[in-house]
């Protein structure tokens, strides 16, 4: 069963390909539009682009990503769109108090895959409720 906000763009930063393609396989089960970028900056370019941007519903990066990662890219992803939700996915206790804001949320290792669906879809869905 596919999500009803399969339109909504859902953006994987991972650098690690062996994980990425463990979570975009996870992903696609339910979403139909899931896209990769290897690294923060690539990401940045792609939000840089009115029509991606205009499409993209959820970040989903990990904690440690190459080039700028953690806060300091969430912080450059609302520069750019403050109200993106973002996923961040990391270790448990390792940092999940850097990202106190409405629009992001953190989900420690090891992650089950319904949890991640489950967050995932509510996190797009509060998206474009926002945006409705």
């Amino acid at each position: 069963m596919r999500h009803p906000g399969s339109m909504t763009t859902i953006l994987l930063v991972e650098d690690d390909a062996l994980q990425a393609s463990l979570l975009l396989s996870l992903l696609r089960r339910r979403f139909d539009d899931v896209r990769r970028a290897t690294d923060a900056s690539e990401a940045l370019c792609l939000i840089e682009q009115p029509e991606f941007a205009g499409k993209l519903g959820l970040v989903i990066s990990g904690h440690h990503t190459r080039g700028i990662g953690g806060r300091a890219f969430v912080a450059e992803l609302h520069a750019r769109m403050p109200a993106l939700p973002v996923l961040v996915l990391g270790a448990a206790g390792e940092a999940a108090g850097d990202y106190a804001d409405e629009h992001v949320s953190f989900l420690p290792h090891p992650i089950a895959s319904e949890e991640i669906l489950t967050l995932t879809s509510r996190m797009v869905s509060q998206d474009k409720n926002a945006a409705a």
